[in-house]
C-alpha cells in the first residue's frame, strides 16, 4: 500500500507525459517482481525482504500500468470512442489471460518435477515478453508534444529549418524512461520565482505574452491564467531556446548572433537577453508552430508537464491594449 501512495505522488504527473516509457517500465518491473517471487523460497534467510520487495514492485506496476493504459487508450480512441476502445481492450486482456491460464496449467503438468527447466522457461518467456512489448511501444506513434519530442523537433528545426513529423520524432526518442536530455522544463511554477517587484517589472516589460521567463534559471516558467495550450507551447519553446543559447550547435542567424554576443565580452543584463529572445520568438515561433501543425502534430493539446500554479499581472503601460 505504501508503494501505491508514494509512487503516484512522486511520479504521477510524468505518467501522462511519457506514457510509452512508463508502460514499458511497468512491464519490465512486473517481470522482475515475478522473478523475485520465484527466487524467494531459494533463499529462506531473505524470504521476507524478497517477498516485500516483490509486493512493492507489483504495487508500482499496478499504478503505472493502469495510468499509462488509460493514457494510451485515450490516444487510440481517434474517433472519440474511448468507451468502445476500453471495452475491446478489456475483452482482449481477458482472452489473453484465459489463454495464459490454460498454457500455464499444461506447463505445470509437464515441468513440475524440474525446477531448472521451469526457470529456463521463465527466462525464455520473459525475454520474449520484453521483446514484444519493446516493439509494441516502438510502433506506437503519439501526435501530442511532450518535452522530449518538443526538444527533438525544435532542435531539428533550429539546425536544419525543417520540422520532424510524429513518425520520425517517435522513432528518435529513447525507449526507456530517464534517458531524455538533461534539460528539464518546469512550467507553471509559483510567482515566488521572481525575487522583487523591480525584477517583475523588468520581466513584464517589452512583451505581451502570458508567461514570465527569467534568464537564470531559464527552465522555470511562470504562467498566467490566460495561457492556453499554444501559449504553453510557446513558453516551453522559449525556455528550450534559452537553453540552446548556452550550448553548442548551429542556430538561426539572429539566435547565433545573440549567442556570439553572450560569449564575447561582458555579459548583458539577463532581462535584456530575455527581452531580445522574446523579439526573436515573435518571428520564429509562428513559423515553427505552422510547421509543427503541417507536419501532423496536434497543438490544441499537449503532454508537457505543467504544474497548477497560475499568476495574474498587468502589462507594462506602453504595451497595454485598449
Amino acid at each position: 500500500m505504501l508503494g501505491r501512495i508514494v509512487f503516484p505522488w512522486w511520479k504521477g504527473s510524468k505518467l501522462d507525459c511519457n506514457a510509452k516509457q512508463w508502460r514499458l517500465f511497468a512491464d519490465v518491473l512486473n517481470d522482475v517482481a515475478m522473478f523475485l517471487e520465484i527466487m524467494a523460497p531459494v533463499f529462506p534467510i531473505c524470504f521476507a525482504i524478497t517477498v516485500c520487495t516483490s509486493n512493492l514492485a507489483k504495487c508500482i506496476v499496478s499504478v503505472a500500468g493502469r495510468a499509462t493504459q488509460a493514457a494510451l487508450t485515450m490516444h487510440q480512441a481517434q474517433r472519440n470512442n474511448m468507451a468502445d476502445v476500453s471495452a475491446k481492450d478489456s475483452s482482449q486482456e481477458t482472452l489473453v489471460n484465459l489463454a495464459g491460464l490454460l498454457v500455464s496449467l499444461l506447463m505445470l503438468l509437464l515441468l513440475s518435477d524440474s525446477p531448472s527447466l521451469i526457470l529456463g522457461c521463465f527466462f525464455l518467456l520473459t525475454a520474449l515478453h520484453i521483446y514484444a512489448n519493446y516493439w509494441a511501444v516502438r510502433a506506437l506513434i503519439m501526435e501530442t508534444l511532450n518535452e522530449g519530442w518538443l526538444w527533438l523537433v525544435l532542435k531539428h528545426f533550429l539546425q536544419k529549418g525543417e520540422v520532424l513529423n510524429p513518425t520520425s520524432a517517435n522513432q528518435m526518442e529513447p525507449r526507456w524512461t530517464g534517458f531524455w536530455p538533461s534539460l528539464s522544463l518546469s512550467l507553471g511554477v509559483p510567482l515566488r520565482l521572481v525575487s522583487s517587484v523591480s525584477e517583475l517589472r523588468q520581466l513584464i516589460d517589452g512583451h505581451q505574452e502570458p508567461y514570465l521567463l527569467p534568464w537564470v534559471p531559464s527552465n522555470q516558467v511562470v504562467l498566467s491564467q490566460t495561457a492556453g495550450p499554444e501559449m504553453v507551447l510557446r513558453a516551453a519553446t522559449h525556455g528550450l531556446v534559452l537553453g540552446a543559447l548556452k550550448e553548442d550547435g548551429p542556430l538561426p542567424g539572429e539566435l547565433e548572433e545573440l549567442r556570439n554576443q553572450l560569449q564575447a565580452g561582458p555579459e548583458k543584463d539577463s532581462c535584456v537577453i530575455v527581452k531580445e529572445t522574446h523579439q526573436v520568438l515573435d518571428k520564429l515561433f509562428p513559423k515553427f508552430l505552422k510547421g509543427v501543425q503541417d507536419a501532423g502534430w496536434k497543438t490544441e493539446k499537449h503532454q508537457l508537464e505543467v504544474d497548477e500554479w497560475r499568476a495574474i499581472w498587468l502589462l507594462s503601460p506602453e504595451k497595454k491594449v485598449l
